[in-house]
Formats: structure tokens, sequence, C-alpha cells
């Protein structure tokens, strides 16, 4: 058993040897953006003044008790997030493999061979069976890591395994911004159908006060027919809102994974909605720590720097061990005796010679797909730059929009009056109030988008800063 021992402190000694690695050394590539957001007059102007968006949960960022519980039941059952979940798993399954692989396989066996040798090929011409029992412990093909193939191939699993938990919360944030838009557009979309009906509800009284008018012979039958085209204008705008309708409810229902209750659905009208929580919108540079997708393309980017280590150590020699130690006995009840001790040691060494230029071609393939990563890395960081300017010049210019579109519908809803007055007194052709109507209407309508655009602003502005993956119980340390 000296032997064995021997053999057992060479596999320590390996062991220790193997820590080595020759992945090159990671290093953060330059933001390829500008070290602040854009100013100027579409920009809101940037202060200290607000939280951090990724510091902000999402049930706390929405004051809503309908949109919260909503989201919860898209969180709990949305496929698109159940995969990502799942992909973590498979990816943390894929990491322990490979992290095994660092470590000696032992296992335990035991063994009985029994043969019948024939008359005609014994000694004294009777043959006879023979048996041979055994029970040995083993250590099964390990390959000493000298030159860190085998580590690197890990931390190739790891950052995967990381990547897919960043594309999980990427996931999760792009789903609550969904969610909230789409519950925002459904009210908008209830809120255009009220409209739609009572402007219908309106104009078929003014058909019928200009049916009077003609058959009292104070109006021309043109006023008719023009009062005629309003009212089924109007009719057509209730049915088309109607379908919007339930085209938003069936939305929310796919995004949540199930039948949304009848008392999640949001009230009509986005006037009452409450503001949603401001948040800071920080410097560019905060991106490459808060946004998720951002930080998983820099996990992609880590795994691609780690594979050219795995890649270079296909160079060099590779070392297997494999070996056992036990008992082997031909009966049974002697197994254990002494002297039936047994052992072997099989060390192998592998050496690249010529492959064809294989190694040297996967090295290139491994450092190319590096350079990719950096790309890729680079360009996620570009769009979520872009998506923040884009959200800022949103919010900085949705409240001048807003004001802009109120004054609109007041002047509007005036002169509509006044013109609906003057044909009522006889004073003005029905053409002009049919036009100040037109033109109400219009406004009105251009107010419900202009509120949505204010309130999506909002949300969108919170998604693109990494806001959203967090519930308001996130000291946990967990995900909802």
């Amino acid at each position: 058993m000296n032997v064995m021992g021997s053999t057992l402190k060479l596999t320590v000694l390996a062991a220790l040897i193997s820590g080595c690695t020759m992945m090159p050394k990671y290093q953060q590539p330059v933001s390829p953006v500008a070290a602040a957001w854009p100013a100027g007059t579409a920009y809101p102007a940037q202060g200290a003044q607000g939280t951090p968006a990724a510091d902000v949960a999402w049930r706390d960022y929405f004051a809503d008790e309908r949109l919260k519980k909503l989201i919860a039941l898209t969180l709990a059952n949305n496929r698109d997030l159940r995969v990502a979940a799942l992909n973590i798993d498979k990816a943390r399954a894929q990491y322990r493999i490979e992290r095994a692989a660092l470590l000696p396989s032992v296992a335990a066996g035991a063994s009985q061979n029994a043969q019948r040798t024939a008359d005609k090929l014994s000694v004294g011409g009777q043959g006879g069976v023979s048996r041979q029992y055994g029970v040995n412990l083993g250590v099964a093909a390990w390959e000493v890591d000298l030159f860190g193939r085998v580590r690197s191939l890990s931390e190739v699993a790891l950052q995967t395994y990381l990547g897919t938990e960043e594309a999980r919360a990427s996931v999760q944030i792009a789903l609550v911004a969904e969610v909230a838009n789409a519950y925002l557009t459904l009210m908008a979309g209830q809120e255009r159908l009220a409209l739609a009906r009572q402007t219908l509800s309106s104009q078929q009284r003014s058909l019928e006060l200009s049916e009077s008018r003609v058959k009292a012979g104070a109006a021309a039958g043109l006023d008719l027919y023009q009062a005629r085209t309003t009212v089924e204008t109007a009719r057509a705008d209730a049915a088309a809102y109607t379908a919007q309708v339930a085209q938003g409810q069936n939305a929310l229902s796919l995004l949540a994974g199930a039948a949304v209750p009848a008392d999640l659905l949001p009230p009509a009208g986005l006037a009452g909605v409450t503001a949603l929580t401001e948040v800071a919108a920080g410097l560019p540079s905060d991106l490459l720590y808060r946004r998720p997708d951002v930080l998983a393309a820099e996990r992609t980017l880590q795994a691609s720097n780690a594979n050219i280590g795995a890649a270079r150590a296909a160079f060099f020699p590779r070392i297997t061990l494999t070996g056992q130690a036990g008992t082997a006995s031909n009966s049974l009840s002697s197994l254990f005796e002494s002297g039936s001790g047994a052992w072997s040691f099989a060390p192998s060494i592998s050496l690249p010679i010529f492959n064809g230029g294989a190694n040297r071609a996967n090295l290139e393939v491994a450092k190319v797909s590096r350079d990719i990563g950096v790309a890729q890395y680079e360009k996620t960081i570009q769009v979520a730059f872009r998506e923040v300017a884009d959200a800022l010049a949103q919010r900085g210019t949705v409240d001048e929009r807003l004001n802009a579109q109120q004054q609109l519908v007041q002047a509007s809803d005036k002169s509509y009056r006044i013109y609906e007055a003057r044909y009522k007194n006889g004073a003005d052709t029905f053409q002009n109030a049919l036009i100040a109507q037109r033109a109400l209407y219009a406004a009105q309508q251009g107010l419900i988008s202009v509120r949505l655009a204010e309130q999506t602003s909002r949300v969108t502005l919170y998604k693109v800063l990494g806001g959203g993956w967090q519930a308001s119980d996130a000291a946990t340390g967990k995900m909802p």
C-alpha cells in the first residue's frame, strides 16, 4: 500500500499545481458613449433629485393597487419569465458539471467473475469452475489540470450561468414595463371609447335637431345629410374603440399568463392616474452596473475571454490519472483476509504533435469570439445610452405638449359652443358648427394620447434606467 500512498501524494501535488490558468486577464472595455447625457431644450435639467431607478422596487414605483396585483400575477404566470428562470436552472446545473471535473471522480465497486474450463483444455482432462471476487475503490480518468483547461471551461460555465441570471432580470424589467404600458393603454382605450359614445349621443341629438329644422323649413336638406355623416362617423369610432378595448384586455391576459380577474382591469380615464415616482437618470456609467442586459453582455464577454484559456491549454500535454485499490480473492470468505490487497495505477499523458492546425484554429476562433463579444458589449451600451437619451427627450417635452393640448381642448370647446348656439339661433350655418365639433373631438382624442404618452414616458424611463427587477421586499435578496 506504500505505492498507493505515493500515488495519493502525487495526486494531491498535481491538484495544487493545477491552480494555474492560461486565461488572459480580463479588462472591462472602455465605455463607448459620452460621459454625460445630452443637454438642450428637449431634455430635462439633470439634478441630484430622485432615487436611482434600479433602487426603486416596482411595488414602490407604481401607486395603483390594481396594477401592482396585475404585475404580481404576471410575474407568477408569464411563460417568457418562466423560460428565463428555467434557463438559469439549466445553466446552474451545467456549471456544476464543469466544476465537478476539477475534482477526482471516486467510485466504489464490487465484482464477481465465474469461469468454467472445458474438460479437453484442462490438465488431467477434467474441467472445473473458478471464481474470483473483488471489492475496490477507484479514481476514473481524472485530468490533472496543469495548464488550466478544465478550470477555464469551468469559468466559461460560471459566466454563462451568471449571464442567464442577468437575462432573467432583464426579461422581468421588460415584462413589468410592458404590463404597465398595456394597463395604461387599456385605460386610454376605455377613455376613447367613452368619448366616442358621448360624441355619438351628442351627434344623434344634433341629427334630431336638423331633422326638425328641415321639416319646419328653417334649414336646408344638406344640413340633414351632414348631420348623418357625423353620426355614422362617431358610430364607426365607437365600434373601433370597442374592439381596441377587447384587444387590450386580451393583451393583458397574454402577459399575465392567465385570465385577468375583472377587479384587476383598469378604470377608464387617465386623468385620475396617480403620478409615478420620479427617478434620477444618474450618469451613463451607471448603466454598466444597473442594466441587466449590459451585465449579461459583459458576462458573455468574460465567458469568451475564459474560453481563450481552454484553447491555449490544448497546445500542452494532458495528464490523466486512473487508479483503484481494494481486495481480491477466489473465495468470498477470504475476500478481506491478509494478503488479498490489490491495486492498480495507470497514469497517461497525451502530447499534441500534429492535428492539421486544429488547435491553432480553435485558438483563433476563441480570440475572434472574444472580439465579437467586445463589439456586442459596446453595442449593448450604445443602445442603452440611446434608449435613456430618447426617454429623457420624451420626459423633457411631454409636459409642454400636455399643457398645450389642454389649452387646445379648452379653446376648441368654447369655439364649438359658440358655433352651436349661433346655429340653433339661425345666425350661422350648420357646416361651421360641424367643423367646430370635429375640431373639439380631435382635440379631445389628442389629449387622451398625450396623457398616455406622459404616463408611458415615466414607465419607459424607469425601465431603461434598470428599474423593475425587484419587489418592495427585495431586502431578502431574492427576486419575486
